[in-house]
């Protein structure tokens, strides 16, 4: 397998990290992980997909990615904002998002934001940012000023050996086997006195400021112009009934496939997602 190309973007006040594959005059294509992973989410997908220019992108806080100045925090559209400046630095006029997760939900969002610049979105395992109900914001800022005061000198976790932090990878919601948390791992981690740490920046942890509400949602996905796939895993996360049906009513050409899997199927069975991504990005130039 061909080692990816590191790559370095700078964007107003972070460097960002990410690792590339395929030629450099290919169309391009940005990939975003999810919640808590980093660009590795990739390396075994990635490498199957050919007719792109693919760059995989460590997002603020996560994996080789610089963390916030002091005082920040993640806003969801704040990170948005961050990958569409990522696409300026890199200099593309047009390009594909193809997202796992939250980075499914960051790749919609950006592509209702620059429908005349997006020309392809896969999203596998997330359609859309999360969501809430308007009466709830008191309730979510109040708990993201508490979790400022209260965890900003929590010491981070340290693991007494890469092998542990696999361990406690695999057990975690993720549920991801020994050989897909050690890809994770080789990025995400950092010795550190007695061990080994996450390089992640705790405050992503914290709770968000605000959640957009599901009118908001569906705003920016109706107004993706671009092919859309969605790549569903049998046995991932569930989306609510109601919700699933007016979002994917919002985008009237959705193609979906459904593969064998969990929420991490792209890394634990790649060619499972490769084999629909590939058709789709075939037919669709």
């Amino acid at each position: 397998m061909t080692a990816p190309e590191e790559l370095e973007i700078v964007v107003p006040g972070l460097r960002l990290a990410a690792r590339a594959w395929g030629p450099a005059d290919a169309p391009p294509m940005l990939c975003l992980h999810g919640w808590l992973d980093n660009a590795a989410s990739f390396d075994r997908l990635l490498p199957l997909l050919s007719g792109r220019r693919f760059v995989a992108l460590d997002l603020p806080g996560h994996g080789l990615s610089e963390h916030r100045g002091p005082g920040a925090t993640y806003g969801f559209l704040d990170t948005v904002a961050d990958v569409a400046m990522a696409v300026h630095a890199l200099g593309w006029a047009r390009y594909g998002l193809l997202g796992h997760s939250l980075g499914a939900g960051v790749a919609a969002t950006l592509a209702g934001t620059q429908p005349d610049r997006v020309d392809a979105l896969v999203c596998i395992e997330g359609l859309g940012p999360m969501s809430e109900a308007a009466e709830h914001a008191p309730e979510r800022f109040a708990k993201s000023i508490a979790d400022q005061i209260d965890k900003a000198d929590r010491k981070p976790v340290v693991h007494a050996s890469v092998d542990d932090a696999v361990a406690r990878l695999g057990a975690s919601f993720a549920r991801l086997s020994p050989a897909a948390a050690r890809i994770l791992c080789a990025r995400g981690l950092v010795a550190t006195a007695g061990g080994v740490t996450w390089r992640t920046d705790p405050r992503l942890r914290w709770a968000s400021r605000a959640r957009l509400v599901e009118a908001q949602v569906l705003a920016f996905l109706a107004a993706i112009r671009c092919p859309a796939l969605l790549v569903r895993a049998s046995d991932g996360l569930p989306l609510a009934t109601t919700e699933l049906k007016a979002r994917l009513a919002a985008i009237s050409h959705w193609r979906i496939a459904d593969v064998e899997g969990g929420h991490h199927v792209h890394l634990e069975s790649p060619e499972r997602v490769a084999e629909p991504i590939a058709r789709f990005l075939a037919e669709t130039g």
